[in-house]
Formats: structure tokens, C-alpha cells, sequence
């Protein structure tokens, strides 16, 4: 197992990582990724520690913390071992403070998830999403305030804009609080928007990237390709719980090169896929989701090897859209504007 560093602290994290998403699978959206148990999760937690990877991640709103209190089930005996993630932010009830990142709402929400995963601390806590109505200083002032508490190593942010983790490391400078380290946000061979902002911000301020949905709500499993669509997991969702819209010729030209690369090098589609974003700048980890263990074994397939450069030339190519303005203009003066990707 790989083991890089998490931005510019001296955590190293596994190039991969368990997300437990599917750990319970109560209620609309969660039913649809999953329903592991407590042995399930332990036999999967087992499988990881053997090949070496020790970080697990979660959240609080995963099936209203079911996923929280099965993984802390499953790690009961060596916490020591691992590495946990877990996030807060987004509701988890009906009052008017039960969501956001209120000085209230976090210090509530952390004892709940120490409780639920049964441990005393936490190794990176990521808000969740950006929360517009709390001023950034109250937010990072609390979650300094856990991390000299010893309640959190780490900490991180998830689904905020360039400006917004700008903004707030800017004020954690100011102050000389706890940095963010980690962002956590969707990347795939089929969204490469990351790439525009949020990449180059990364690489300029220090954060690691943990990349969520790398295969882009299961589009890159090889379940899809031309007259032939898949019916179940995440995707079948639709809408925004199945992942932004993508176009159909679109994607059938990104798994048609992914076909072709998977054929070259013997291994899947996902696997390709998965590599190919181990080699992108700015990755530090990929969160990867697993119903059972077989498709656990095949995502630790993507590691051990790598793709030469004609063969992510070709998939660069056809996964390759026009940026939104300004960058389209910026990359036109490529000596100003350096860009980490092609």
C-alpha cells in the first residue's frame, strides 16, 4: 500500500480509503447504495487492514449515523490501527440548529459521532459543505478549539467553492487557528471540473485531495456502455442523488477508452479509471465505496501498477471539455497561468 501525505501535515494517509456510505442503508438515499451490517463490515474492515489500508470514512448524516455506529462496531479492538474520517454540517433533525456549522451545532455533533464510533477522537473531521449563514470565524475558531481538545487530529472541508476555502484559510491564517488540510470533493474521468479552481488552489495552499464518487456514481464500473444501461446502485437514483447529468455520447467516449486501456493492461474498467486518478495532481486519497467484498478486492485492484503516458494521453483526451470562462481564457497564457493539468 502506497502511503502519501495529507497536504502539508504530517499525517500519511492510504492512497485508498473505505468509505462507509453503504454501512446500514436506512432511509431513501442510503437504501439504494447499500446495507452492510456489522459482520459484513468487520469481514470488510479485515480485507483492508490485510492490504494494508487503515482509513476509513464517514459521516454523521450517513444513514443518520447507522454508518457511524456500525464502523465504530467494526473497529471495536484496535483503534489504534486505523484511521477515521467523518463529517458534519448537513441536518440531522427537524430544528432550526440541527444542521449548519454553528459554534451550537459542531459541539453537539462531534460528541455524538466520538459516541457512535466509539472512540475519544477523531483523525480528520471535514465540514461537510460550506454553511453561508455562519461567519467562516466561528466555524474554524470551534473546530480549533476540538483539535486543542484533543477531540480532533485534523481537519478538513468538503463541497466548498475555491472562494470558500480560500476565505477560511485566510482566516485561519489570520488567527493562527487550525488549518484546513484535506479537501474532500467529487472527481471522476467524467468530471473533471475540480480541475478548473479547486486543483490549483490545492496545490498553491497545501490541502490534499480526497476525491469522492471516482467512478462517477458507478458510470465507470463497465455496468454501462452503448444500449446498455444500469438499473441499480447509486445511479439508477437519477438527478442529483444519481450524480450531476452527463451526456450519454459523452460517456460512452470515455468507456470506450477506458475499454480499450482495460484490454491493453488486463485490468477493469474501474481499475483504469481509479489509476488514472491516482496520477492526477493534488490526489492524496480516493474514498472508494464497497457493497460486499468482492467489489472491495477489485477496487484494490487499481494499485500495484501504473499507466504509461500514451495510455492517460487517451483517456485525457476523451474525457477533455472546455472549461468555463475564465479559465478557457487563462490557459490561453499558459506562461501566466501555469495549469497542473493537460
Amino acid at each position: 500500500m502506497e502511503f502519501r501525505q495529507l497536504g502539508r501535515s504530517g499525517l500519511k494517509v492510504p492512497v485508498l480509503s473505505l468509505g462507509t456510505g453503504t454501512f446500514g442503508g436506512t432511509g431513501e438515499v442510503f437504501s439504494k447504495w447499500g446495507s452492510t451490517d456489522v459482520a459484513e463490515a468487520k469481514r470488510l474492515v479485515d480485507i483492508c487492514l490485510e492490504a494494508g489500508l487503515n482509513f476509513f470514512d464517514t459521516a454523521n448524516t450517513y444513514s443518520r449515523g447507522a454508518s457511524e455506529e456500525i464502523l465504530g462496531q467494526a473497529i471495536k479492538g484496535r483503534r489504534d490501527q486505523v484511521l477515521i474520517s467523518t463529517k458534519a454540517t448537513f441536518p440531522m433533525g427537524d430544528g432550526p440548529n440541527d444542521k449548519g456549522s454553528s459554534r451550537h451545532h459542531l459541539l453537539r455533533m462531534i460528541d455524538a459521532s466520538l459516541r457512535r464510533l466509539g472512540t475519544d477522537y477523531i483523525d480528520v473531521y471535514f465540514m461537510h459543505g460550506f454553511d453561508a449563514l455562519t461567519p467562516v470565524e466561528e466555524t474554524l475558531r470551534t473546530l480549533d478549539d476540538l483539535v486543542r481538545a484533543g477531540k480532533l487530529r485534523y481537519i478538513g472541508c468538503s463541497n466548498f467553492s475555491g472562494w470558500q476555502v480560500m476565505k477560511s484559510l485566510a482566516a485561519a491564517d489570520r488567527f493562527g487557528w487550525s488549518r484546513y488540510v484535506a479537501y474532500q470533493g467529487y472527481y471522476s474521468l467524467i468530471g473533471r471540473d475540480y480541475e478548473c479552481e479547486l486543483m490549483p488552489l490545492a496545490l498553491d495552499q497545501g490541502l490534499g485531495t480526497m476525491v469522492w464518487s471516482p467512478l462517477g456514481w458507478g458510470r465507470l464500473t463497465g455496468k454501462i456502455r452503448r444500449g446498455q444501461a444500469a438499473a441499480e446502485g447509486r445511479i439508477a437514483q437519477g438527478g442529483e442523488k444519481g450524480g450531476p447529468p452527463v451526456d450519454d455520447e459523452y460517456l460512452y467516449g470515455v468507456v470506450d477508452a477506458l475499454d480499450a486501456v482495460a484490454a491493453e493492461t488486463g485490468k477493469t474498467i474501474a481499475q483504469v479509471a481509479l489509476n488514472w486518478l491516482l496520477m492526477r495532481p493534488s490526489v492524496a486519497n480516493i474514498v472508494t465505496g464497497a457493497r460486499n467484498e468482492a467489489q472491495l478486492r477489485q477496487n484494490l485492484g487499481a494499485l500495484g501498477w501504473q499507466l504509461d503516458a500514451g495510455q492517460i494521453a487517451r483517456l485525457d483526451t476523451a474525457s477533455r471539455r472546455t472549461p468555463p470562462y475564465p479559465y478557457w481564457h487563462q490557459r490561453n497564457f499558459p506562461e501566466r497561468h501555469p495549469h497542473p493539468t493537460l
